[in-house]
C-alpha cells in the first residue's frame, strides 16, 4: 500500500523560495549536478582501460608509459569509480569495479597479498624485482585513501576484505627496528595511513593484532617528544595524516586502555597546541611545515588538507573538553569566504577538492552557513574542470574530484541516495527544526525505484563507540534506525507509520517531468535493547 501511495503528486520543480519543499528542491537539483558529474567521471576513465587488463592508467598523457600503481591508481582514482557505483547504484558500474578488484589481485599482488606497479605494453611489472619500502607505502596508501572510504560506506564487502589482507600481509614482514618494537615503516606517511586503518579495522574486526600495532605506532610518536623535538612537522598531505592517526588512536585508547590514554594525553595535546601557537595564519589556517622547535614556518604554502588536520582536534575535543579547539575549528571555517578561488596547490584541480572535502567533513560537525556557502562556490571549480569526455586533468588526481561531489550530493541529500540514482534524477533534502524531514524527487524521464535512507554507519558497518570526526568517511547527515517509527507522508496524502528499516528501500514511481515531496518524521525512538553497542578490541580472537 506505502508503494502505491508513493506515486508523484506534483508536476515540476518548485519556483524558488524559502520554504523547505522549496529549499529541497533546490538542493536537489544542486545533488544532480554532482551526480551527472560522478557519473562522467566514471564512464570517462573506464572507457581509458587497458584492453587487455581493464586496470586504469595513472594519466592519459602518456599511454604508452601507462601503468597501474598502488599508491596513485588504487589509491586516489579506481576507490571513486566504485563509490559512484554504489552510491548510485549503477549495475554495470558496480560490475565494471568488482572486475577491477579482482584484477588488481591477479594482476599486481608481488610479495603475498602486497601490490606491485603493473606496466600495460609489457603485461608485467615494473621493477624486475620488488621493492619492499614502495611495497609497503603502496599498500598503506591504498589501504588508506582506496579502501578505508569503501568500507565507510559499504561495511562488509570484498574491498573491506581486501583492506584487512593488506594489513595482514604488512603484519607478517620483518619490519623496521623501533624503540618500541618493530614497525612496517619508519616514514610518518606510512605510519599515519597504518594507524587510520589499524584503529578502524581494530573496531569492525575486534582483532588483537591491530590494537597492537595501534599501541606500537602511538607510543613510538607519544612516549617521547619525537615530533615535538623534531626539526619538521607536516601539516599537508604526505606528512600530515600521522596528526589524524594519532588521534584515532587516542580514540581508541579512551575505551580499551585508559591508562595508556592517559600516559598520551599531555604529548597530544601540547602537539596540537603547538601547531595552532605556530602553524596557523590569522585565519587558522594551516601553513605546509613548521619546524615544532623553534616555531619557524619552513614551507609557507597553505595546506589544502587543513580539514585533515583539524578533524583531530575536533576529535581530541569531544573526547577531553577542550572547548578552545572546537574553537578553533569554529575560526577557521568562518573565515572559508576569504579563500574564494584560492590556489590550493596552484590552480589545480585536485587541491581544491581536497579543500572542500575536508571543510564539508567539519561542517557536519560545525555547521557555519559562511562555510556551507563557501562550499557551494568552491564545487563550481570542480565542475568546471571536467571535460565533455568525463575526464577532469587527465591524471588520477580526477578521482579526488569525483570523491568531493559524491559527499556534496549526499550533503544536498541528507545522506539519502536513490536506487538508480540517474544522472536526470533531483533528489535533495531538508530537515526542520522539529526533526521533520522534507524531501524533493524530481526527473526528466520516468523513473521508479527505491529512495535509500542512511543508517548509523559509524556504529552498524564501522562498529566505532562514537562518529568521530576522520578522514576517508562519509558524514552522517539523517540516519534511521531500523527499530523506530516514523511518519512518512507523500503531498497532502495521509502520513503512513513504518518502521525504520522500511525507509532503506521506500518505493518511489515518477512519470517523466513529475516530482514529488516526502515528509518524514519520527514518531518513536527505538529501545535500547533494539540497539547494539559497538565492542572494541578486547574480544578479540
Amino acid at each position: 500500500m506505502l508503494g502505491a501511495a508513493l506515486l508523484a503528486v506534483l508536476t515540476g520543480p518548485a519556483s524558488a523560495g524559502t520554504s523547505p519543499a522549496e529549499q529541497a528542491a533546490a538542493n536537489a537539483e544542486q545533488a544532480r549536478r554532482a551526480v551527472a558529474f560522478c557519473h562522467r567521471y566514471a564512464h570517462g576513465w573506464l572507457s581509458l582501460a587497458d584492453p587487455a587488463g581493464g586496470l586504469l592508467p595513472r594519466n592519459v598523457q602518456k599511454l604508452d608509459q601507462a601503468c597501474w600503481n598502488a599508491w596513485d591508481c588504487a589509491a586516489d582514482n579506481y576507490p571513486f569509480i566504485v563509490l559512484t557505483a554504489f552510491v548510485t547504484d549503477q549495475f554495470h558500474l558496480r560490475r565494471a569495479a568488482e572486475f577491477i578488484l579482482e584484477q588488481e589481485q591477479r594482476l599486481t599482488n608481488r610479495v603475498g597479498r602486497l601490490p606491485d606497479t603493473f606496466c600495460f605494453r609489457r603485461q608485467g611489472f615494473h621493477h624486475p624485482e620488488p621493492l619492499m619500502p614502495w611495497l609497503v607505502f603502496g599498500a598503506a596508501e591504498y589501504a588508506k585513501d582506496g579502501l578505508l572510504p569503501i568500507a565507510e560506506w559499504l561495511g562488509e564487502s570484498p574491498w573491506l576484505d581486501r583492506m584487512e589482507g593488506l594489513l595482514e600481509e604488512l603484519l607478517t614482514r620483518p619490519g623496521e627496528d623501533s624503540p618500541v618494537g618493530p614497525l612496517p615503516s619508519l616514514n610518518d606517511e606510512v605510519n599515519g595511513d597504518l594507524l587510520e586503518v589499524a584503529a578502524r579495522l581494530c573496531w569492525i574486526r575486534r582483532d588483537a593484532r591491530f590494537r597492537d600495532l595501534v599501541w606500537r605506532l602511538g607510543d613510538y610518536y607519544l612516549q617521547d617528544d619525537r615530533l615535538l623535538g623534531s626539526d619538521s612537522i607536516r601539516l599537508r598531505d604526505h606528512g600530515s595524516e600521522v596528526l589524524g592517526g594519532l588521534s584515532e588512536a587516542y580514540v581508541l585508547a579512551a575505551w580499551e586502555d585508559p591508562a595508556r590514554r592517559d600516559r598520551w594525553k599531555p604529548r597530544l595535546h601540547a602537539l596540537l597546541d603547538r601547531v595552532l601557537e605556530v602553524g596557523a595564519n590569522e585565519d587558522g589556517m594551516l601553513f605546509d611545515a613548521i619546524n615544532p622547535a623553534t616555531g619557524e614556518v619552513t614551507a609557507s604554502g597553505l595546506a589544502d588538507t587543513w580539514g585533515y588536520v583539524y578533524n583531530a582536534f575536533l576529535t581530541v575535543a569531544m573526547l577531553d573538553d577542550r572547548p578552545d579547539y572546537r574553537a578553533a575549528v569554529e575560526k577557521v571555517l568562518r573565515s572559508l569566504p576569504r579563500y574564494r578561488g584560492h590556489g590550493w596547490e596552484g590552480q589545480g584541480i585536485d587541491g581544491v577538492a581536497d579543500a572542500v572535502e575536508g571543510a564539508i567533513n567539519l561542517l557536519n560537525r560545525v555547521p557555519v552557513a559562511a562555510g556551507f556557502e563557501w562550499v557551494d562556490d568552491e564545487i563550481e571549480r570542480i565542475y568546471q574542470a571536467q571535460g565533455a569526455d568525463g575526464v577532469s586533468e587527465g591524471w588520477y588526481g580526477d578521482g579526488n574530484s569525483a570523491r568531493t561531489a559524491l559527499m556534496y550530493a549526499l550533503w544536498k541529500s541528507l545522506g539519502i541516495s536513490a536506487s538508480p540514482w540517474r544522472q536526470d534524477l533531483q533528489l535533495g533534502a531538508v530537515r526542520q527544526d522539529d526533526g521533520t524531514v522534507v524531501v524533493f524527487a524530481g526527473c526528466r524521464w520516468a523513473w521508479s525505484g527505491r529512495l535509500r535512507f542512511d543508517r548509523p554507519r559509524h556504529r552498524d558497518a564501522m562498529r566505532l563507540p562514537l562518529d568521530y570526526p576522520r578522514i576517508n568517511q562519509f558524514p552522517e547527515w539523517f540516519t534511521v534506525e531500523p527499530a523506530a517509527r516514523y511518519l512518512v507522508q507523500v503531498g497532502d496524502d495521509p502520513a503512513s507509520e513504518v518502521e525504520g528499516s522500511a525507509l532503506r528501500a521506500l518505493p518511489l514511481a515518477l512519470e517523466a517531468g513529475q516530482s514529488a515531496v516526502l515528509r518524514i518524521r519520527p514518531v518513536q525512538a527505538p529501545t535500547a535493547a533494539t540497539q547494539t553497542a559497538p565492542a572494541g578490541c578486547a574480544a578479540a580472537t
